[in-house]
């Protein structure tokens, strides 16, 4: 814009000198692009079919776990990943995370929401998509950046949710009433 209105005002360039401001404006947009196209490698999962590449939960699993189960199983899947890169602290830290968030949610439900409501515009489900996004971010900040890795085995995670099922179906001092499969579990008492 700079080059247009400088030539608007009378200012001549010479063809070398036009050729330059191209350039420079070509290489400014390239800069840009690789750029944005760096900050989107980031938050890929990058999933292989390598057979040395190392297992790992995919990005996937963790976060459905942590929507559909809580932060719970979801920040287990997770520390495993990092140990298995042999990231200890941060191994740590995410459990730390997720048990805290869990008990920390369950705090605000219980002192700022009514259960017995049925509206799907629920903010409780905001709250739940704030841990599962907060266990997302844990995984893009400290893992090593574009790690190529095969998808673990689904045993563990469909365990975790075995459990995770049965304690909801418990409702263990309501604290997983919030939770998606809760409402199966009122529709198959109704039907």
């Amino acid at each position: 814009m700079a080059f247009e209105i400088l030539e608007e005002r009378g200012l001549v360039f010479t063809e070398i000198k036009k050729n330059e401001i191209q350039q420079l404006i070509q290489n400014k947009k390239v800069a840009e692009e690789t750029k944005e196209n760096e900050e989107k490698e980031v938050w890929k999962d990058h999933i292989t079919e390598d057979a040395n590449a190392i297992k790992l939960y995919s990005r996937t699993t963790i976060l459905i776990m942590s929507i559909v189960f809580s932060t719970i199983p979801g920040s287990v899947l997770l520390s495993l990943n990092f140990i298995s890169v042999k990231k200890y602290f941060p191994a740590l830290l995410t459990l730390l995370i997720g048990f805290s968030f869990f008990f920390v949610q369950n705090y605000i439900f219980s002192s700022y929401f009514d259960f017995h409501t049925s509206s799907r515009y629920s903010p409780q489900m905001g709250i739940i998509l704030l841990g599962a996004i907060l266990l997302l971010v844990v995984s893009v900040i400290m893992m090593p950046q574009k790690l190529p890795y095969r998808p673990k085995s689904l045993v563990l995670p469909i365990i975790l949710a075995v459990i995770m099922i049965v304690l909801m179906y418990l409702n263990f001092q309501q604290w997983l009433s919030a939770y998606p499969v809760i409402s199966v579990f009122k529709i198959l008492k109704d039907f």
